[in-house]
């Protein structure tokens, strides 16, 4: 399958709206379940208020900025979006080898493996909560000359566990995942215990599939989740900021924070408390 015979792409971003892009352009934007968040006022396109008007100039500059689901999708970037972001966590954790390789989810090429730090926040950094996505060949072989691995050429489908098993085939040995369902977790943990699962994307999860994610996952982040902040937060080790947190849930979650801020310049607070501490500017509303 070529990008020519399909090019649809399904995303829930910027406060969880429904992003529809077909054919390099945005055919459907609905509406956010997120009125405000403090992490998307720090976009490069900052979106202040939540409004589909709001969501589609910001997925736009995205679309422009560097290719977003087309064919010029830049795959390489060393730029820190999220100071505590899952790529910028993961792919320090790859820079100072406490993992050899990041399963991901890509627009134009679906689960991915990828080894270098630039590949890692490339794919990652400026996208979140991808839903289905078609291939791209561009985009493709743009990874693939990078060093990574595209599980899927044929239909780009994303399938994290696939993307695990397929890691460990290929000789990968210190695995990490980025997976946004209870379930997948569950079942990657169950199957290949020793790969360090964060979970993303976990806005709107009730309390039962919050519990199953902190049951097995090593970082989450809390979103917009109000389930998120009670559980996670009530068994984290540690966390990564107030506004849009994130939680580390075991030692090995602790200790790429830890390294990371050992290695950082940057003036960092550090102070035993009851977790979670949080700040006076969350996302609103909490779901």
């Amino acid at each position: 399958m070529t990008s020519q015979e399909k090019d649809e792409h399904i995303l829930e971003a910027v406060g969880r709206s429904r992003i529809v892009i077909r054919n390099g352009t945005i055919v459907e934007i609905g509406e956010a379940k997120i009125t405000e968040c403090p992490l998307a006022k720090r976009f490069a396109y900052p979106v202040p208020r939540i409004t589909q008007e709001a969501v589609k100039a910001n997925i736009e500059h995205r679309m422009k900025a560097f290719g977003m689901c087309t064919s010029r999708r830049d795959v390489l970037d060393m730029r820190e979006f999220v100071g505590f972001g899952a790529t910028e966590l993961l792919g320090f954790a790859s820079h100072v080898g406490l993992i050899d390789a990041a399963v991901l989810a890509c627009d134009g090429a679906g689960t991915v493996i990828v080894r270098k730090p630039a590949l890692i926040q490339g794919v990652g950094g400026r996208m979140s909560g991808l839903i289905s996505t078609s291939p791209i060949k561009e985009v493709i072989q743009r990874i693939e000359e990078s060093g990574g691995i595209v599980v899927d050429k044929t239909h780009a489908a994303l399938d994290q566990f696939s993307g695990v098993k397929r890691a460990y085939q290929e000789g990968f040995k210190k695995v990490a995942v980025t997976v946004a369902r209870p379930e997948v977790a569950v079942r990657i943990h169950q199957e290949y215990p020793n790969t360090i699962i964060f979970g993303v994307h976990v806005t709107g999860l009730t309390e039962e599939e919050t519990e199953a994610m902190v049951g097995v996952a090593d970082l989450m982040t809390a979103c917009a989740s109000k389930t998120v902040r009670q559980i996670a937060g009530a068994k984290a080790l540690l966390q990564a900021g107030v506004s849009v947190p994130i939680f580390a849930l075991t030692k090995r979650g602790k200790e790429i924070i830890i390294e990371k801020i050992r290695q950082t310049e940057e003036q960092v607070l550090i102070k035993p408390t009851k977790l979670p501490a949080l700040g006076e500017k969350q996302p609103d509303p909490l779901v």
